[in-house]
Formats: C-alpha cells, sequence, structure tokens
C-alpha cells in the first residue's frame, strides 16, 4: 500500500496486541448479545488501558441493554439514515475524490492475503479494517494504517458527533427529506453515545502506537459537506422537474 510515513522517526519494532478484532465487535450492528460483547471488550481492555475503559463505560452508561429496538435504531441513526458519521474510513478521508478508490483497492489486496472476509462491506469500513490490523505480519503496514489512516479518520469521525455539527446535519436533512427521523425514547445524551465508542478506540490506538493527538485534518470533502453538496444537487433536479 502506497501511504507515506508521517511519523518514520517513532516507528516501534514490537508488535502491537491482537485485540482489534475484539473492539471491532463495538462498531457492528447491534444483534442479540451486543452489551455482553461489549462487556467482553471492557473486561479485555480493564487494567491496562484506563483512558480507554473510562470512555467504554461512558458508552456502556448510555447503552440502552434492556430495548433491543433502541439499540438498532441509534446505530441506524448514527451510521445508516440520516447519519451524523460514516464508517467508511476512505470516505471520511478523501470523500468522492480518486484516492479513495485507489485505497480501496490496496486494502482489498491485503484483505484478500490474509483471507479476512468483508461480508457485505467495502475494505475500508471500520470492522473491517480493525480485524485486518490483527491478521497482518507487515509491521510497516500495521502501523500505516493506525498513523496515517484509522487514527485521523477517527478523529475526523469523533468530530461529526459535536452538538453543532449534528445540529447543521439534521437542518440539512430537514430540507432534503421534509422531516428528520425520530429517535427513539432515551436519554438525550444517548444520541451521539458512539462518540465514546469511538474514542474507546482512539484511546486504544494511541496507547498501543503511541499517537499524538491533533487538530482533525483539513479536507477538502467531508461528511457534512457531501450532506449539503446532495442537498444542493436535489434542489437543482427539483428546479428543473
Amino acid at each position: 500500500m502506497d501511504i507515506e510515513h508521517s511519523m518514520t522517526e517513532t516507528k516501534i519494532v514490537a508488535r502491537k496486541p491482537k485485540h482489534y478484532g475484539l473492539v471491532a465487535d463495538l462498531f457492528e450492528y447491534p444483534e442479540a448479545g451486543y452489551p455482553d460483547r461489549v462487556r467482553l471488550i471492557r473486561q479485555h481492555l480493564e487494567g491496562e488501558y484506563p483512558y480507554a475503559l473510562e470512555e467504554l463505560d461512558k458508552y456502556l452508561e448510555l447503552l440502552p441493554e434492556d430495548d433491543p429496538l433502541a439499540m438498532q435504531e441509534l446505530f441506524t441513526r448514527s451510521f445508516d439514515v440520516q447519519a451524523i458519521a460514516t464508517m467508511d474510513i476512505g470516505y471520511v478521508l478523501f470523500g468522492d475524490d480518486y484516492k479513495r478508490g485507489e485505497m480501496l483497492a490496496n486494502l482489498n489486496r491485503e484483505h484478500l492475503a490474509v483471507n479476512n472476509d468483508c461480508g457485505t462491506e467495502l475494505a475500508d469500513y471500520l470492522p473491517n479494517m480493525l480485524r485486518l490490523m490483527d491478521l497482518l505480519e507487515d509491521e510497516d503496514l500495521l502501523q500505516d494504517l493506525a498513523y496515517a489512516i484509522i487514527g485521523p479518520a477517527l478523529l475526523e469521525m469523533i468530530g461529526e458527533f459535536s452538538p453543532g455539527r449534528v445540529e447543521k446535519k439534521n437542518e440539512a436533512n430537514r430540507k432534503q427529506y421534509k422531516t428528520l427521523i425520530d429517535t427513539p425514547p432515551v436519554q438525550e445524551r444517548a444520541v451521539t453515545m458512539y462518540k465514546y465508542a469511538l474514542r474507546t478506540l482512539y484511546e486504544v490506538l494511541k496507547q498501543d502506537f503511541s499517537l499524538i493527538q491533533s487538530i482533525p485534518l483539513a479536507r477538502s470533502s467531508d461528511f457534512l459537506d457531501s450532506v449539503t453538496r446532495e442537498n444542493v444537487i436535489e434542489d437543482n433536479a427539483s428546479a428543473f422537474s
């Protein structure tokens, strides 16, 4: 994969823990048994990742464990229909730019090489990339994924859950769809609870790879911009129909 090292001088030789496939379960659609899988992740992090554990406990506090439908609606509202963010990492970083296509082609090759089944999702889908990390033997590529791709993307995604950006997306969706999908009857803070799941993962990455948190990289096309642009296209189409 042709990814330029931005932190070559800080490379760490030691093999990183193989627990990213486990953490990936945080970002799967919450079917039956999802809360138990989250608690398993908590058990794994306890004692070794105090900052990640702090974020995960916030997530568990807001997770409506006794209401499976509410859990699923919160996932859908966060990442699917009228979504707050997307878990397609290449899109987070590059939008519709051709660089995402190059990244997908390279990732597809790496998934195939280690027999990592991506299911119905694309190669840059966050859980697929996390499982790939556990299967890679190429240390340089592993660190490229952490430093140059997943780490920066997580900062972008976490930023999408800020109140101001959520409200702007809601306004854009109201304009496009004339209505906003109702959120389930949960605590107000639970509507953006996935920011704590994303922060959990970022804290694990930060500890494993000595990541230095920074301001999210400037992008020419981020998720909010794409929502607004789609609305403009919709308006233009309506004007000529």
